[in-house]
């Protein structure tokens, strides 16, 4: 059984083709990267992946189960997870915190009033072993507006991995990032248990050869070509048209 099927997916937004009959399947615990230069399609995929956008045609199927017409909500229930390019945290809240209301979410119930979920010890010790974890830890009291971008991306990830997802999107995890910090979201990349599948995109090339067990290429909303690292790395088409080379 795949993890992830994308099935004949296309989306029309008012005579605009975003994606054109797009095919492929994730494996189990697979690292699938989607490359492409911009205007490919890429993150309009991830929106219909994750629901928030209505496949125009196609089917999306998790673990062989159609969640086509699901809910952003009952796909996260059914173990899908998302990141975006802009990081989406609650600013105004601690470290802390914004986790304390992931792992509530991950509960499957409604968050209660946050000063209840700070006196639920398990909810705590929970956070506490994510954040050591994640190294983390000592900035668990700052305001997630306070800290870092980079250390922003890297909550970001913990946020989405907090709920134990079977499959994880992640959206340009290191879009943004300074050289100093790339390095260390790329060892959380590594890190990420093998239970869960990953998929994810990422316009740096060096990134995507490094982490990806398999590549999928998208150009002008199309599949342009899928393989291993090996086999994108030779392909003389995504040399010319994502990489520029004649």
């Amino acid at each position: 059984m795949t993890a992830l099927s994308v099935i004949d997916i296309s989306r029309n937004f008012e005579g605009v083709q975003a994606l054109d009959h797009v095919s492929f399947e994730v494996a189990p615990g697979e690292r699938r990267l989607i490359i492409g230069p911009n205007g490919a399609g890429k993150t309009t995929l991830f929106n219909i992946l994750a629901g928030s956008y209505a496949a125009s045609d196609g089917r999306v199927a998790l673990f062989g189960r159609d969640i086509t017409g699901l809910p952003t909500y009952a796909r996260a229930r059914l173990g899908l997870s998302r990141t975006f390019q802009i990081t989406n945290l609650f600013y105004r809240l601690t470290v802390l915190e914004n986790i304390l209301l992931a792992l509530q979410a991950g509960r499957g119930a409604a968050s209660p009033v946050l000063r209840l979920l700070q006196q639920d010890r398990t909810l705590i010790a929970r956070a506490d072993a994510l954040l050591e974890q994640w190294e983390l830890s000592e900035l668990a009291k700052h305001a997630a507006q306070d800290i870092s971008y980079g250390q922003q991306r890297q909550l970001d990830i913990l946020l989405a991995m907090a709920v134990e997802p079977k499959v994880l999107l992640l959206d340009e995890p290191t879009a943004g990032l300074s050289a100093a910090e790339v390095p260390r979201v790329l060892t959380i990349l590594r890190s990420l248990p093998r239970d869960t599948t990953v998929l994810m995109i990422e316009h740096d090339m060096d990134v995507a050869f490094e982490l990806a067990d398999r590549i999928t290429v998208l150009h002008q909303g199309r599949l342009l070509a899928e393989g291993n690292v090996e086999a994108i790395r030779n392909n003389p088409q995504v040399a010319e048209i994502y990489l520029g080379i004649d």
